[in-house]
């Protein structure tokens, strides 16, 4: 029997549950572990991100054919082995040596998408070399000109889609401000994005606007996707705008605590764009059947942040592809119980109340 560096047995390294974030903890420096789990303020939003998923009950249909079910979903012109993909988050070198590109590779072995982040440990001509299809996430910075350069470099790496995420005109204090992080500080772009280390330029713009949707599309020839949607106005808006696709998501807690949890703010969502764009979803998503909820509720597709991060932490590529893996079968496993043969079969009806 194989074990993994914290000792564990090969099929229990990683799954979708809870536990695997205190397995994490285990591994991880002190200031890492701090830094990828904590919110804002008094972590309100973070802390209920989770329940507003598991609250939710299911209503399944029954006497219908699941003797073969596929989890599978088009998504941008890139064909998925599930409606998971690993959302953008930061300085994964702190997690594991080869940062995202041990990520990049576990998402590729798993069939799905990442999408990198611009404050990414690792440049995306590695990233890219290691990934099957992934999207570049962007803000928006105070100097535009590290933005477009940031976007070209991106784009001309082979990136699909852009992610502008738009819920972080400022970065709040959070519970471990102040604290060092274990980057490499002989590493020019862990110097660059790392904080306390970036130079003013590489903060967001404040002013930020609609309008960006739009200058993104042109500079990259890319479709653009906004992240940090909450509201149904917002989400038209965005769409009216120009946007391919809307994320509803705040910021894993990190920004405004006490904003709307995601599970509660993605039907009114979903409902507003209707068919124009896919809308998808991240925030708490720990297991299949918060998944199969999030489709009921009127999502395409979910993200999953932190849960990559602890895998990546606990066994690297293997790790990260097994944790996907996981949500897959799981997804599976909860579609067949409640009567849905097909991604595209899941709607409201799902849901009891």
């Amino acid at each position: 029997m194989t074990t993994s560096p914290a000792g564990l047995p090969a099929y229990q390294r990683v799954s979708a549950v809870i536990g695997l974030q205190n397995r994490a903890r285990t591994v991880l420096p002190a200031a890492a572990y701090d830094f990828y789990a904590a919110g804002s303020d008094e972590q309100i939003s973070t802390a209920e991100a989770v329940e507003t998923w598991r609250a939710r009950r299911i209503a399944p249909r029954v006497l219908r054919d699941v003797s073969a079910v596929d989890t599978s979903v088009e998504l941008l012109g890139s064909r998925l082995a599930s409606p998971v993909l690993a959302a953008p988050t930061a300085f994964h070198r702190m997690a594991h040596d080869e940062g995202e590109v041990a990520t990049a590779a576990g998402i590729a072995a798993a069939g799905s998408l990442m999408v990198l982040s611009s404050r990414a440990t690792r440049y995306p001509e590695d990233v890219a070399a290691a990934a099957g299809p992934w999207w570049y996430q962007v803000y928006c910075l105070r100097d535009r000109d590290i933005t477009r350069q940031q976007v070209e470099r991106a784009t001309a790496a082979g990136a699909r889609a852009l992610v502008l995420t738009v819920d972080a005109p400022y970065v709040p204090p959070k519970a471990t401000a102040g604290l060092p992080l274990p980057l490499p500080q002989d590493d020019e772009l862990c110097r660059s994005v790392g904080l306390g280390t970036r130079l003013p330029g590489w903060e967001q713009d404040p002013a930020l606007g609609f309008d960006a949707i739009g200058e993104l599309g042109r500079l990259s020839g890319l479709p653009v996707l906004v992240k940090g949607v909450l509201r149904a106005d917002d989400a038209q808006a965005c769409v009216a705008a120009g946007a391919a696709g809307v994320i509803v998501s705040n910021h894993g807690g990190r920004q405004l605590d006490r904003a709307v949890a995601t599970a509660d703010a993605l039907p009114a969502v979903a409902r507003a764009v209707g068919d124009a764009v896919p809308v998808m979803v991240d925030g708490g998503i720990r297991t299949g059947t918060d998944v199969l909820v999030a489709l009921a509720l009127g999502a395409r597709a979910v993200l999953v942040g932190r849960p990559v991060l602890w895998a990546l932490a606990l066994d690297g590529a293997d790790g990260v592809a097994a944790l996907l893996d996981s949500y897959r079968m799981q997804l599976s496993t909860a579609m067949a119980l409640a009567g849905a043969a097909r991604v595209a079969d899941i709607d409201g009806s799902f849901l009891h109340g």
